[in-house]
């Protein structure tokens, strides 16, 4: 799979999962030990609002805190509507020129950080869904392309902090993709 389809499909997962918050369901705790349902939500936001700025070659500091704090305003579904088709845009339009992306770690490959977009919204897309009740089965397709890219990443990752402790997986490819991301496949709001 391409990488622009692979973060377009997992853009619009993660959409479908956010269109069905209902309003009550903004504070439930997420598999996110520090986050609720509203910080996962402005978290993906922030990642969505800083895609076009890093894919048009802008530094951090050129970026500056434009995208620090609450994103969502009043209408968070909306706003994050308009954020993921910003995102989407960006991404279909600017990869293809490849290049690299100026991140808090250094420079990266754009279609690295494309990837890394992409397993945000899977794996936070899972979170959202099983915060909110939702069936948070992850498509098959992606949970394939995302471990495969993951796997050579997860002690990278893990040392620096990105992700938590790997945990016990079920022995399928969503259980064990969740596992290496940290989560435990059976978490249900406590």
């Amino acid at each position: 799979m391409d990488l622009t389809t692979l973060h377009r499909r997992t853009v619009e997962a993660w959409q479908q999962r956010l269109d069905a918050v209902g309003p009550e369901q903004w504070g439930c705790p997420t598999p996110c030990t520090e986050s609720d349902v509203r910080a996962l939500v402005n978290h993906v936001v922030g990642e969505e609002r800083w895609t076009q700025p890093l894919l048009r070659g802008m530094t951090i500091a050129e970026v500056g805190d434009r995208f620090d704090g609450d994103l969502l305003g009043d209408d968070p579904q909306r706003v994050c509507r308009d954020a993921s088709a910003e995102a989407a845009a960006a991404v279909d339009e600017l990869l293809a020129g490849g290049g690299q992306v100026h991140l808090s770690y250094g420079d990266e490959d754009a279609g690295e950080y494309v990837c890394q977009l992409s397993a945000d919204h899977l794996i936070h897309g899972w979170d959202l869904a099983v915060a909110t009740g939702q069936d948070a089965t992850l498509d098959p397709d992606l949970v394939a392309e995302l471990a495969s890219w993951f796997a050579e990443r997860e002690e990278l990752y893990r040392s620096a902090g990105v992700t938590g402790p790997r945990v016990a997986g079920g022995g399928d490819p969503q259980s064990d993709l969740l596992a290496a991301f940290g989560r435990s496949p059976d978490w249900v709001a406590g």
